[in-house]
């Protein structure tokens, strides 16, 4: 896969991309990024990338001449069209699913913005995703970026030493992740479950997908309601509303 970020701020990202998995990921060439300041493509004698919004109003906007420009000598160099992604509070709510979409992909450029928005040229005639990390404002979409990143790169074939790692991440099944636990298997008295020390396979699995519904059903309701449940989950299900209901 290959990556390039457009960023004012491209020295942000520096020690994240040379640390822990995504530095791992980088040198054993499952992925590539480029950094692209995209005020070296600014056509402004001053090298502005912004502009006072037509109509007033507080705040800076990005012009669309330095993006555009950047983008489309980007895409000179590609064979494929790539995903074009702009970070932005307007966009679609990312997910374990989104992560899994663009985990397929060859090519992804994202831009990170600043001040107080994009030109809408931009949104409009560019971009092919909108992301957002959730319903709050940043500084820039440089944050985010990394985010989107970090989460896709881990899915890329080969990039975690175990590939069950994934699969069973919280939100890749639908459910939570369940419980884990390591040694000692008594800590201050604070015992394992039995189950996970029995060596029955059957039963640790069976336990794992209680616990992770389970989990689920008291931290995340909603996930639950595009899920096909068995009845041995809706039977559980109903347990612990009735716990609840006699507490």
């Amino acid at each position: 896969m290959k990556i390039d970020i457009l960023s004012l701020f491209p020295e942000m990202f520096h020690g994240v991309f040379q640390s822990s998995i995504l530095k791992k990921a980088h040198e054993a060439d499952a992925f590539q990024y480029n950094f692209v300041n995209f005020r070296d493509y600014t056509d402004n004698k001053h090298n502005k990338v912004d502009d006072y919004p037509y109509g007033g109003g507080a705040g800076m906007v990005l012009k669309p001449q330095p993006i555009f420009d950047a983008v489309e000598a980007i895409e000179k160099n590609t064979s494929q069209k790539p995903r074009v992604i702009l970070m932005c509070p307007q966009g679609e709510t990312y997910s374990q699913k989104k992560a899994e979409e663009l985990a397929k992909e060859e090519h992804l450029i994202f831009i990170c913005g600043h001040y107080e928005g994009y030109d809408e040229r931009i949104r409009t005639e560019l971009v092919t995703d909108e992301i957002s990390i959730g319903d709050y404002v940043l500084t820039g979409g440089e944050l985010g970026a990394m985010v989107v990143i970090d989460s896709v790169v881990r899915l890329l074939p080969d990039v975690l030493g175990n590939e069950d790692s994934a699969v069973q991440d919280s939100f890749s099944t639908g459910l939570l992740e369940h419980p884990h636990f390591t040694r000692p298997a008594d800590f201050r008295g604070l015992k394992v479950p039995d189950v996970l020390l029995s060596g029955n396979h059957a039963h640790i699995e069976e336990w794992r997908k209680k616990e992770a519904l389970k989990r689920t059903y008291f931290r995340r309701q909603d996930l639950l309601q595009n899920l096909q449940l068995t009845e041995n989950e809706k039977k559980w299900i109903k347990e612990w509303e009735t716990s609840q209901e006699n507490s």
